[in-house]
C-alpha cells in the first residue's frame, strides 16, 4: 500500500513538476507534511524606481509598491487558504506565502494560476567562522589591524566616522549593551533603551541562550555581536574594533543558534525595509537602514537546494535603495566555491577574506555556477583573518572567515556615506565607488573562470581588490580640496 501511495504521489508531482521543487517532493515522500514557500506569479516591478525616485523617497515608494502588489494579488489565495483552515504567513518583501502543507494541498496550490512556484522552506546555516580564539582573549587598548588596513582612521582624522548613517545586521543576534556597541545602538539615547523599530527577532522558539520573540536584542551564538563590533565597535576607552564608530545600528536575529530558514531571513529583510514596533505593527520605511551586513550563507548540506530562493528578496531590497553586503563563504580555495545565497546574487555585494596581502585559503572563489550564471564573484575583499571584535558578556575574541571580512566593507560604505550623504539610497553608485577604488595589492597566481589573478582585475579570486576607505574618498568622491584629501 505504501508503494502504491508513493507512486500516486510521484505521478501527481510529475504533473506539476514545473511548479513544485524537487526538495518539496522528497520531503513529502518522507513525511506527511512540509513547510513550503508559495511564490505568486505576480511580482512587484521596481526596476524603474532608481531612475524615477531618489533618497528616502525611493525606498518609501518601493515599500508602497511591494505592499500593494502583495496585498492585492495575495487576497484570493489567502481567502482560499483561510476557507480551508490553513494557517499561513504572508510576505511582501517578495510576493510569497509560507505555510505547512501535505501532498494534497501542494497539488492544489500548484494547480492555481496565481501560483508560480512552491519551494521547501529550507534549513539555513550561518557562514560560521573557520577559526575562533576563545572569548577570554585579553582586551587590547588599540585600533584593530583590520580597521587600519582599510584606512578607516584616515577618514576619522578628517571627521568622518559614519555619522548620519544607519547600519543593519541580520545574524545570530546582538549583545546590545556590550560596552563596544551600546553607545551606537539606535535604540539607546544615552540613559535608556527603546527597542521599537531597532530590533526584530525572527526566531520564535526558545533555546539555551535566548527566548523566542526576544523583546530586546539577544545573541545566542557570539557571531552577530562580533560582526557588529567590526562595523561600529568602540568602548570609548581605547578598544576601537569598529570601522565606522560614528554610525548607528539596528539588528535582527535570523538564526536559531546558527540555523535559520528562508522565511526567517526574509522576515529580517522585510523588517529592515520598514522597521516596526516590537509587536510587528506600524511599519515605517523612513527608519530603514542604509546598508545591511549579511555574514551568513545557505549551503546545500543544510537543505538549500533552490539557489534562487531569496533572489527576489535581495533584488527588491537593493532596488529600494539599500546596499546589501554579503560574505562570500568559507568553502575555498577551489574555484566556483561561491555557491550559496545570498553571496551568489548579482544584487549582493560579495566580499572575500584576506589574510594580510593574500587571499585566505578558505575564502570562496567564483565564478558562480550553481545557478548557471557564470557570474564573477566576489566583487571585493577585506581583512577577515584573526579579526578581534566584541562577543557576548562584554568580552572580545578573534575569529576568522568571510563573515569577518563582510562587516569591514559594510562599514567602509557607511564612512563614505558620511563623507557624501548623496550616496545613501544609491547602492549602484557606492558599489562602483568601492570597486573602482579598491587596491589590487594581493599576492596570488590563481586562475578561476578564465580570470587570472592578479593580472586580471576584477577576477574570481579577490574581485577588484582590497577595500580602501581613504582611496575611495580621495579618488572617488572628488573632494580633494573641499575635504582636505591630499
Amino acid at each position: 500500500m505504501r508503494a502504491i501511495a508513493l507512486a500516486s504521489l510521484l505521478f501527481a508531482f510529475e504533473a506539476a513538476a514545473d511548479k513544485v521543487a524537487a526538495p518539496v517532493q522528497r520531503a513529502l515522500m518522507l513525511g506527511d507534511k512540509a513547510t513550503v514557500l508559495v511564490t505568486l506569479a505576480e511580482q512587484a516591478e521596481l526596476a524603474n524606481l532608481a531612475r524615477e525616485r531618489h533618497g528616502d523617497d525611493r525606498l518609501i515608494a518601493a515599500v508602497a509598491r511591494l505592499r500593494e502588489t502583495a496585498n492585492r494579488s495575495q487576497a484570493p489565495l489567502r481567502a482560499w487558504l483561510a476557507a480551508r483552515g490553513v494557517r499561513h504567513r504572508a510576505y511582501w518583501v517578495a510576493n510569497f506565502i509560507s505555510l505547512e502543507a501535505d501532498s494534497e494541498l501542494v497539488q492544489a496550490l500548484a494547480a492555481r494560476e496565481d501560483v508560480a512556484a512552491i519551494d521547501l522552506d529550507a534549513r539555513f546555516s550561518g557562514a560560521h567562522p573557520v577559526q575562533q580564539t576563545p572569548a577570554t582573549l585579553k582586551a587590547i587598548t588599540a585600533i584593530e589591524p583590520g580597521v587600519t588596513r582599510v584606512n578607516a582612521p584616515s577618514l576619522w582624522a578628517m571627521g568622518f566616522r559614519g555619522q548620519g548613517v544607519l547600519i543593519a545586521g541580520q545574524d545570530t543576534g546582538y549583545d546590545w549593551d556590550h560596552p563596544a556597541l551600546q553607545r551606537s545602538y539606535a535604540g539607546w539615547n544615552g540613559s535608556s533603551a527603546s527597542h521599537d523599530y531597532h530590533w526584530f527577532d525572527a526566531i520564535t522558539v526558545n533555546n539555551a541562550s535566548c527566548n523566542g520573540n526576544s523583546p530586546e536584542p539577544c545573541d545566542d551564538h557570539n557571531h552577530g555581536t562580533h560582526t557588529m563590533g567590526t562595523m561600529v565597535g568602540d568602548d570609548g576607552a581605547g578598544n576601537q574594533v569598529g570601522v565606522a564608530p560614528g554610525a548607528r545600528w539596528i539588528g535582527c536575529r535570523n538564526m536559531n543558534a546558527g540555523n535559520g530558514t528562508a522565511s526567517s531571513y526574509a522576515s529580517c529583510f522585510q523588517f529592515f525595509l520598514a522597521p516596526t514596533d516590537r509587536a510587528g505593527n506600524n511599519p515605517d520605511p523612513a527608519r530603514a537602514p542604509h546598508v545591511i551586513n549579511n555574514s551568513w550563507g545557505c549551503p546545500p548540506s543544510e537543505g538549500c537546494t533552490a539557489p534562487d530562493i531569496l533572489r527576489s528578496v535581495v533584488e527588491n531590497v537593493r532596488a529600494a535603495g539599500i546596499l546589501v553586503v554579503a560574505s562570500a563563504g568559507n568553502s575555498g580555495s577551489s574555484c566556483s566555491s561561491v555557491s550559496d545565497p545570498p553571496a551568489i546574487y548579482a544584487a549582493s555585494y560579495t566580499v572575500g577574506n584576506l589574510n594580510g596581502s593574500v587571499v585566505a585559503s578558505t575564502s570562496s572563489r567564483g565564478p558562480v555556477m550553481v545557478d548557471g550564471s557564470n557570474r564573477l564573484k566576489p566583487e571585493i575583499s577585506a581583512p577577515g583573518t584573526n579579526v578581534r571584535s566584541s562577543v557576548r558578556n562584554g568580552g572580545y575574541a578573534s575569529f576568522s572567515g568571510t563573515s569577518m571580512a563582510g562587516p569591514h566593507v559594510a562599514a567602509v560604505a557607511a564612512l563614505l556615506m558620511s563623507v557624501d550623504p548623496s550616496l545613501k539610497r544609491d547602492p549602484a553608485r557606492i558599489e562602483t565607488l568601492l570597486s573602482t577604488t579598491a587596491i589590487a595589492d594581493i599576492t596570488t597566481t590563481q586562475t578561476c573562470g578564465g580570470t587570472a589573478a592578479p593580472a586580471t582585475v576584477p577576477n574570481n579570486t579577490f574581485g577588484h581588490g582590497r577595500v580602501d576607505a581613504l582611496n575611495a574618498a580621495r579618488a572617488g568622491l572628488g573632494l580633494l580640496n573641499a575635504s582636505g584629501f591630499e
